[in-house]
């Protein structure tokens, strides 16, 4: 027996090949395709998103379904940028589809190509006193231009926040009938997507990890009895003008901390971080309601316990109502590279999911 001849071992002609490196953001994961996804056509994230849908979706499948991923991955397709600002693009896949935005992914995907050398560090933002280089990574996503800046080290990434795109509170004091629960209140917010927040503690749930099928039934119960109820518009673009999720939100379990968020989100995925868009349109709907002001920042709990710190930078009008511009932080970790095959002659190429 020779362990080493599997080190020289290559797949045989016609099994596709696509290179990925893992990670995670305060335990979400996050699997970035760099090579061998063929690149979605359109002079935009969104017209890329939309051809990613019609001709690409096997390759969606494949990656984030069994065998190889699972209900709750997710995943990051790098792109050329489609603005002269941009560094990259990306398109976000999960379970469901393709989303606008996705924080956790932005603090990552930043890691990643920093350490790697997808992008080259620069040193743009000078060096602090303890040594470190800021590096500004701009990427174009669906819902924008999002601007990440990391704090270097030697070759390690150590700390990464990101300006998220305008964010408002969309829809305060709402009540809804869900079926099998009865009327649930509710509060629309945008920070990148849209989402209901529901006070979990009013339904009697708790934030743990042993209580998540709980959790995604009543989220997704709540989040399609919303879609009904409540049509959605996005000032610049239809194509975003849809509900992603839902957000429980409860007391924190550490008291050093504001809050504990946690959301269900796409077709009934558990975000094992706070949410990088949610905690956005948190941050909005506590600035429309008076309690958090420019320049201040909270940290907010996952399921987990981990954390994401979310603050507003600035606000501004966008669609006729006020939308504060936020920074969100959190940590991000790479566990893997690898090659996932796809071979022709496999009858489960394009994966499955068994919930």
């Amino acid at each position: 027996m020779d362990i080493g001849n599997a080190k020289d071992w290559k797949p045989r002609s016609g099994v596709e090949r696509i290179h990925v490196i893992d990670a995670h953001t305060e335990g979400e994961p996050l699997r970035v395709i760099v090579d061998g996804f063929p690149q979605p056509k359109g002079a935009t994230v969104l017209e890329r998103r939309t051809y990613a849908k019609e001709h690409l979706d096997r390759y969606r499948t494949a990656l984030m379904f069994e065998p190889r991923g699972h209900a709750d991955m997710y995943g990051c397709l790098i792109m050329p940028p489609v603005t002269d600002m941009a560094d990259f693009s990306v398109l976000f896949l999960h379970n469901e589809g393709y989303s606008t935005m996705c924080g956790h992914g932005i603090l990552a995907v930043t890691r990643v190509v920093l350490e790697t050398g997808i992008v080259e560090r620069q040193g743009e933002g000078g060096t602090d006193r303890r040594g470190r280089t800021e590096e500004i990574v701009r990427i174009d996503t669906p819902a924008g231009l999002v601007t990440a800046r990391a704090w270097c080290l030697d070759d390690r990434v150590e700390e990464v926040r990101f300006q998220n795109v305008a964010s408002w509170a969309h829809a305060l004091d709402q009540t809804v009938d869900v079926p099998g629960i009865g009327n649930v209140a509710y509060d629309i917010a945008f920070g990148g997507a849209f989402y209901a927040y529901v006070d979990a503690q009013s339904l009697g749930l708790t934030l743990r990890p042993n209580h998540a099928r709980v959790l995604i039934d009543v989220g997704m119960r709540i989040k399609r009895a919303v879609m009904e109820s409540q049509p959605l518009v996005h000032p610049e673009s239809p194509d975003l003008a849809f509900l992603y999720g839902t957000i429980f939100t409860s007391p924190p379990e550490d008291p050093k901390h504001h809050a504990r968020n946690v959301c269900i989100f796409a077709e009934g995925e558990v975000d094992r971080s706070p949410t990088g868009t949610g905690v956005s349109g948190r941050a909005a709907l506590m600035h429309a309601r008076g309690t958090l002001d420019v320049g201040e920042s909270v940290i907010i709990e996952s399921i987990l316990g981990t954390t994401f710190v979310v603050g507003i930078q600035y606000t501004k009008e966008t669609g006729g109502r006020t939308a504060i511009i936020p920074e969100v932080g959190g940590r991000s970790f790479i566990t893997g590279r690898s090659t996932l095959l796809l071979d022709p002659g496999d009858p489960l190429r394009d994966g499955f999911i068994i919930r």
